[in-house]
């Protein structure tokens, strides 16, 4: 089933940017398309979050225990 998903043609794209530009009309889509980049924009800044703390050495070894 997915790979039949990606397997769209020109026209096949032609319809569905026409029924999303019927559906949402010229002015909405910009704006769809703007929250969409700061939604993607906001993963990414995540995802690097993540991988600089798995980076990260872990400070707490280092530092001597005090069993006083």
């Amino acid at each position: 089933m997915i790979p039949l998903i990606f397997n769209l043609g020109t026209g096949e794209i032609l319809i569905i940017v026409f029924v999303i530009l019927l559906l949402f009309g010229g002015k909405k889509i910009p704006e769809l398309m703007r929250g969409m980049g700061k939604g993607v924009r906001s993963f990414k800044d995540g995802m690097n979050e993540v991988e600089q703390e798995l980076k990260k050495p872990l400070q707490d070894d280092d530092k001597p225990v005090d069993n006083a």
